[in-house]
């Protein structure tokens, strides 16, 4: 749920301006404030316009859509500026002034050590677009990029929000019943159970208040539905989980009941998420061939297609995982959010998109919180326990 501005402030800050100033010719006082209003709720995201396969054209085409749907919304695109605006040229009839270049020379990699290129290249796009949301001069960065130097640069130069331990990668993944959380994707491949516990708290924020979904059921990866299976790290995740008073725990869930939407928040460690998630992606690729192949196999078959296409789009749209945009990194200080290293304009768009809804609802803010206050009754459950 959305939050509106009560109209009584409105009326509070006219109170700012005298009777003469509200009856000056040219702007008025109304009008300033209004503008004072959509500049607080307008959102700015860092788009990295040299990161990805498909960079500067995907990024740079996605900024101008981005804009151009919704009018809260400023983009500031990353990269060599000349190269940019050359992009940026192509294009006409938009707001050309919701999107803001700011030069960055260099271009890290996805090959190079994600920690060696954070530290020397000062002035690459990932870097200066993270500089951004740390000064809080921009609300989001969105970048297709190497996700090593994503993964340490958001450690390192945005932060963690304080009690948060290890900030996991979250997408979005389509389900038969709508969409699912899985988290962690791609950041702890070595994650401790309290890791995964935090991981839990912070999905379910997500779930509720940027997609929507109440009381979010959460399910912890496994090989089985008994409590007593599983490896060392989910059998010990498992009480804690059981524990927590404030998520809705249903117990473990294996991996083919994932695409059936029997959880919304899927928690795992990185390396487990990560093979769910590249094979989740790998099965629907292969499925889509299959499918076409056999359509076009004969001329009964190419009528029978013919006469399903529309529901066939309408169901393939619900799997398609680009309408659903990038992997956010929770946990942080600010947004950052990973798309796919392939990424079209409409991914990228959809991930700028999502920025919206994560900054209208102080996810950041509300996960800090949440962490801050697990710490302090931690910390006087201990001290009870010591008299």
């Amino acid at each position: 749920m959305i939050l509106r501005v009560p109209i009584i402030m409105d009326i509070f800050t006219l109170m700012k301006y005298s009777v003469e100033e509200m009856l000056l010719p040219g702007k008025d006082a109304v009008t300033e404030i209004q503008e004072e209003k959509n500049m607080a709720e307008t959102v700015r995201v860092v788009v990295d316009a040299m990161g990805g396969d498909n960079a500067p054209a995907e990024p740079v085409k996605a900024a101008v859509e981005a804009v151009t749907e919704r009018d809260d919304i400023v983009v500031i695109l990353t990269g060599k500026q000349e190269v940019i605006e050359s992009e940026l040229s192509k294009f006409q009839n938009y707001p050309k002034e919701r999107i803001q270049v700011v030069n960055a020379t260099e271009v890290i990699e996805t090959a190079e050590p994600p920690v060696v290129a954070i530290r020397k290249k000062k002035d690459s796009s990932i870097v200066v677009g993270l500089n951004l949301v740390k000064k809080q001069e921009a609300d989001a960065f969105v970048s297709s990029g190497s996700s090593g130097a994503i993964l340490v640069g958001g450690q390192v130069i945005v932060g963690r929000s304080k009690g948060v331990q290890r900030p996991p990668l979250a997408p979005l993944i389509p389900t038969e019943k709508g969409v699912s959380l899985l988290i962690d994707c791609g950041a702890n491949v070595d994650a401790r159970p309290d890791h995964l516990v935090q991981f839990a708290k912070m999905g379910s924020i997500y779930m509720e208040d940027v997609v929507g979904i109440k009381n979010p059921r959460v399910a912890i990866v496994n090989i089985g539905i008994e409590e007593e299976k599983g490896n060392a790290l989910v059998k010990q995740t498992y009480p804690l989980l059981k524990e927590c008073g404030d998520i809705n725990f249903i117990g473990s869930i294996e991996a083919r009941d994932i695409p059936n939407g029997y959880a919304d928040v899927i928690v795992c460690e990185a390396f487990v998420g990560n093979v769910i998630l590249k094979m989740y992606e790998g099965v629907a690729g292969a499925l889509m061939g299959m499918v076409k192949e056999t359509m076009m196999s004969s001329l009964k078959t190419k009528i029978g297609a013919l006469l399903i296409k529309n529901e066939l789009k309408q169901t393939l749209k619900d799997f398609d995982a680009s309408d659903y945009g990038g992997a956010p990194m929770l946990g942080l200080k600010g947004l950052v959010v990973k798309s796919h290293g392939s990424s079209n304009a409409k991914e990228f768009k959809q991930s700028i998109l999502q920025c919206i809804a994560f900054k209208q609802q102080n996810i950041s803010g509300r996960i800090a919180a949440s962490i801050t206050a697990d710490k302090g009754l931690l910390s006087a459950s201990e001290s009870k326990t010591e008299e």
